[in-house]
């Protein structure tokens, strides 16, 4: 089979077995099976079954037929399991444990499960939602390092940590495009890594959102006197401070939550949700079948 995960900063491809990874993921104002259509063009493979994990869908699998058709285009596929990127998260990386599944890249989503209960939390975007997130962290940064340089803040530290940042900034040809929400996110790490004030403040400030936005996933499901085991994956999960910051701010509010190494990840969860469940979960899962 064929199992794909495709998220903000780039797309897995596991085929047989066999990864094939690279960085053109989903762009900002871009449509999924666009992201989907640039990084399938150049595989040559071929698969009656198809597994997409997909950022983008913002919780609600709306028709999957549209995905059927592109995977029969450039695979044979006959069927195809489309799946909100946070389900599957859930699936590889907790194994049917209750508890929740924390997304963490470009974007933020949570989807919580209690048996067969699931819940979605955030994974809204980067206009309206994913707080704490790589947009939302790197921007907040650059959008200070702005203000330092206008003299609106005081702050040549800042300066200095944003100054490769900032030259990239001038020579974007859309402050509002793609270009400028890659930019965003590539600046989360200084934000995160930075040891000054103003970065402290935004990262405190985003593992606190982010630590409701587990609460609220889990909410859904369960109750606070509950235990329940909680992942944190994607590409800003490496930070083990922001890790930590998270589940801190996860207990203050007297949750029983278990901080947990991944089972497995969006791959696997792909995998084992088309292997194993073969009918709609709606709104985060949707089959389509020639």
């Amino acid at each position: 089979m064929i199992a794909v995960d495709l998220g903000q900063s780039g797309c897995r491809i596991s085929i047989e077995g066999k990864i094939h990874s690279s960085n053109r993921g989903k762009l900002a104002g871009e449509s999924v099976l666009v992201s989907l259509e640039e990084n399938f063009k150049n595989l040559q493979a071929s698969s009656e079954l198809v597994a997409l994990s997909l950022t983008g869908l913002f919780g609600y699998v709306d028709d999957p037929n549209p995905y059927l058709q592109l995977c029969t285009k450039y695979f044979g596929a006959k069927e195809v399991a489309v799946i909100d990127d946070g389900l599957a998260s859930l699936a590889g990386s907790l194994a049917g444990k209750p508890g929740v599944a924390l997304t963490l890249g470009g974007g933020v989503v949570a989807v919580g499960g209690n048996g067969s209960t699931l819940s979605h939390s955030d994974g809204l975007g980067s206009v309206f939602g994913d707080e704490g997130g790589g947009f939302w962290l790197g921007s907040r940064g650059l959008t200070r390092a702005l203000a330092a340089r206008d003299g609106r803040e005081d702050s040549p530290e800042l300066l200095k940590l944003f100054e490769d940042a900032l030259t990239a900034f001038d020579a974007l040809s859309s402050k509002n495009g793609t270009e400028a929400n890659s930019l965003a996110i590539s600046c989360a790490k200084s934000v995160l890594e930075a040891d000054l004030e103003i970065t402290k403040q935004i990262v405190s400030e985003g593992a606190r959102y982010l630590a409701n936005t587990v609460l609220s996933a889990w909410k859904k499901v369960g109750s606070l006197n509950e235990p329940f085991k909680l992942t944190i994956s994607g590409g800003l999960s490496k930070n083990a401070n922001y890790r930590q910051l998270i589940f801190d701010n996860i207990k203050l509010q007297g949750a029983k939550a278990d901080l947990i190494e991944a089972v497995g990840d969006n791959l696997d969860g792909a995998i084992w949700i088309a292997l194993n469940q073969k009918e709609d979960i709606a709104p985060m899962l949707g089959w389509a079948r020639a």
